[in-house]
């Protein structure tokens, strides 16, 4: 059932993302550098909110609050959320915007724990696909993999990445050419990567060699990851792997990337970024990646909070992954899951990190109930176009057990290259319409001019 108009929008997704990459530039409006534009193009804009149900293993006071990494199947339309407030993975038609189904596993995805609502043995986290089968990580590091030719989508196999650790398997990459996942391990110290092979005919995960054949990890020599390691990029150009690498050494304004040889299953590599912690990344045109910097600094290089005698300077960094060369996108907060959508030529980022919701209390800035951003950026000019607002709610850790949650952050971003709707997950608020237990906020930019683009809904 999944499967069931993918042909339809094969054939007509390739039909519109050549036009793209033949040379039609689709941009947004946001900012008076492209007010010019105006009279062409539309500005993203609200659509519709999907609530997201309750399911009967939710603690987090009976709402969606915490969640991780979404995907967009882009050959299936389907839309993907990794849901640890539910322990589902929470499945969405990308063509229509309607709630299809949710998924659990066995054993059950992790979820997270009252009071503390640590993500750091959380679960499910990350989810991808591959063809008809779909990945999703969880804790205690382990990967599950689904057939999504039938529906619900059936559960094949589980492997874990380390017997011994009770951390969760977090991002993760795939190269189909060599059926090869790479799974990441933020949580252990030091952080690290797991190799594991699937069948493509299947979905089922072989277990990975040990003791450690198929890891990678961070750390001296070549690269001293002091803060975890985040997104996974597989680049079908170069055949290799990226991972962001949020700080590497002693400096919080040092992070980087490093490439990975699947054959060697080692780093052969280092692109160095400053003044950014890189989370996500996402192939854009060309060569280039956009980094979603997680961290805001200020004017003099130090990490922003709302008591700084210097002015926050957020910015996001897009990376040439051949020539390592950096260019700076300023005006955009603290992102984690980043996407480019080659239907209108933009990147988009999930930035919930920014000094638009921040609030001070005992002298450091928490994440208050407030406004949180949706950047719009055009990836062959390199310049942002608009910040469009999303939510942020805050934790509850006081109180009856049963009203206690974790805090939601609009930190999850996908989209689909088809229409150009765009996915953001977001917590249970009285906000956003339909948004009282949790819900999808889908937003769609489009240009009425371009051949081959959906007229708005």
């Amino acid at each position: 059932m999944l499967q069931a108009h993918s042909s339809l929008r094969a054939f007509l997704g390739k039909y519109v993302v050549a036009s793209v990459l033949a040379g039609t530039a689709l941009v947004l409006v946001g900012n008076a550098a492209g007010a010019e534009k105006a009279k062409n193009d539309r500005a993203a804009r609200l659509l519709q909110t999907i609530p997201i149900p309750v399911s009967t293993d939710n603690n987090t006071a009976g709402g969606l609050y915490s969640f991780d990494i979404s995907w967009i199947d882009q050959t299936t339309g389907i839309y993907y959320l990794a849901d640890r407030s539910n322990k589902r993975v929470q499945i969405v038609d990308a063509d229509t915007g309607t709630f299809l189904t949710a998924i659990s596993a066995s054993p059950s995805f992790a979820g997270v724990s009252p009071p503390a609502f640590g993500t750091g043995t959380a679960g499910p986290n990350g989810v991808t696909t591959s063809g008809h089968c779909l990945f999703v990580t969880d804790a205690p590091s382990r990967v599950v993999s689904f057939d999504t030719s039938s529906f619900p989508p059936t559960q094949v196999s589980s492997v874990k990445t380390d017997p011994s650790s009770p951390n969760r398997a977090d991002e993760l990459a795939v190269d189909p050419t060599d059926s090869l996942i790479l799974a990441i391990n933020n949580a252990d110290t030091p952080p690290f990567g797991t190799f594991i092979k699937f069948a493509p005919s299947t979905c089922a995960l072989t277990p990975p060699l040990s003791p450690g054949a198929d890891r990678i990890t961070f750390v001296l020599p070549p690269v001293d990851a002091t803060n975890g390691a985040e997104q996974p990029l597989w680049d079908p150009v170069t055949q290799k792997f990226y991972v962001s690498i949020p700080q590497i050494g002693p400096l919080l304004l040092s992070g980087g990337v490093v490439r990975i040889d699947p054959t060697t299953k080692m780093i052969d590599r280092t692109f160095p970024v400053f003044f950014c912690q890189p989370a996500g990344i996402t192939k854009g045109p060309k060569n280039d990646a956009l980094l979603g910097c997680n961290t805001v600094f200020d004017t003099a290089g130090a990490e922003w909070d709302a008591n700084d005698a210097n002015t926050a300077a957020p910015l996001q960094l897009i990376l040439n992954l051949q020539t390592g060369r950096v260019d700076q996108v300023a005006g955009v907060g603290g992102s984690d899951e980043v996407w480019f959508n080659p239907g209108d030529g933009n990147y988009y980022t999930g930035s919930s990190r920014t000094p638009l919701g921040a609030t001070t209390a005992g002298g450091g800035t928490v994440l208050a109930s407030s406004a949180a951003i949706l950047g719009v950026i055009d990836a062959k000019d390199q310049e942002l176009l608009q910040l469009v607002p999303t939510y942020n709610v805050a934790a509850v850790t006081t109180g009856p057990g049963s009203g206690l949650h974790p805090s939601g952050t609009a930190h999850s971003v996908a989209v689909d290259a088809f229409n150009n709707h765009i996915f953001v997950a977001l917590a249970a608020n009285n906000v956003f319409p339909n948004c009282l237990t949790g819900c999808i906020a889908v937003y769609w930019h489009g240009d009425e001019d371009v051949a081959g683009q959906a007229a708005l809904p």
